[in-house]
């Protein structure tokens, strides 16, 4: 039987992915959680090297799907050394690993590779982070394709899609302040208009990585580096519109025209995907139906309706 093993299946794109692997039934997926693993997932740290190799030789994937990741640019930029654990030397373990199971890796990277001055980026350009995020997942690349020559980096865009709770996507954490905004009385909520962005929904992504699955298990694995994006750019202001008008709520919001990030951001990382294009593989759901979706889920609180 075919297993899968899914690092990082309780996030928001680790969760789609398994969700996605369920439908495949002569599969065996295996997820794994940081801390509080559920019924089925064991628990696993990746930043622990000897627990990796365990956990690789415990349960023999034939495949590893790594979406487990330090994804906050804020948060990298403060503390360089806990995003490389997460973003380098996790990768190095994990495919380390895979390489003696003879196992084939999934990556997941980020459009934050480059410096956003001239899109669309097609894989085969330099990559330039303008941030610690972005050098730490470019030397993520680097340490999986010089570990295994049995993998695949996957750079993604701003991703959305069901959330148990609003932080958990970019798109979705704007929910708060535009419906705050439109209470009587309230102030603009400030809007990012500067940097274009290109909203990619988790299922979509995860329906490539099952067809990128079934590539490796037919014999035929896609290797190297890949890119997959949405094709609707979107500034933060253009998103917080849309998410108003989806919410029914009259939002008042400002467009800011420059940046005011304390960490340096990309304007336009526009990724290239005609690799998987051509391969005849991909969905993209459009951004009004799938935000739709993902906000049905919720009560302007939170809570599942």
């Amino acid at each position: 039987m075919f297993r899968v093993a899914v690092i990082g299946a309780s996030g928001l794109l680790g969760r789609a992915v398994v969700r996605e692997l369920a439908a495949v039934t002569d599969w065996q997926v295996v997820p794994t959680a940081f801390r509080h693993g559920g019924p089925q997932e064991a628990v696993l740290d990746v930043r622990d090297a000897h627990a990796v190799n365990a956990f690789v030789e415990r349960e023999a994937p034939d495949a590893i799907v790594l979406a487990a990741a330090e994804r906050r640019p804020d948060v990298c930029e403060h503390d360089p050394a806990a995003a490389r654990a997460l973003n380098v030397d996790a990768v190095r373990s994990i495919a380390t690993a895979a390489r003696q199971r003879g196992a084939w890796v999934l990556s997941i990277s980020t459009d934050y590779v480059f410096d956003g001055t001239e899109p669309p980026y097609d894989i085969d350009d330099t990559p330039n982070p303008l941030n610690a995020y972005g050098q730490s997942k470019l030397e993520g690349e680097r340490a999986l394709l010089e570990t295994s020559d049995n993998a695949l980096v996957l750079r993604l865009p701003l991703l959305y899609g069901p959330i148990v709770g609003w932080h958990e996507s970019a798109v979705t954490s704007l929910v708060p302040a535009i419906v705050a905004s439109a209470q009587p009385g309230a102030p603009a909520a400030p809007m990012d208009a500067w940097a274009t962005r290109y909203p990619t929904f988790t299922p979509d992504v995860a329906f490539l990585i099952r067809e990128l699955l079934l590539r490796f298990a037919d014999g035929a694995p896609v290797c190297g580096v890949a890119q997959w994006s949405g094709d609707e750019p979107m500034t933060k202001y253009d998103i917080a519109q849309r998410l108003a008008q989806a919410l029914g709520v009259q939002a008042r919001l400002l467009a800011q025209p420059t940046p005011t990030d304390s960490t340096p951001r990309p304007r336009d990382c526009h990724l290239d995907s005609s690799r998987l294009e051509a391969l005849g593989m991909g969905r993209r759901t459009p951004f009004d139906a799938a935000i739709r979706a993902v906000l049905d889920a919720f009560t302007i609180s939170g809570e599942r309706r």
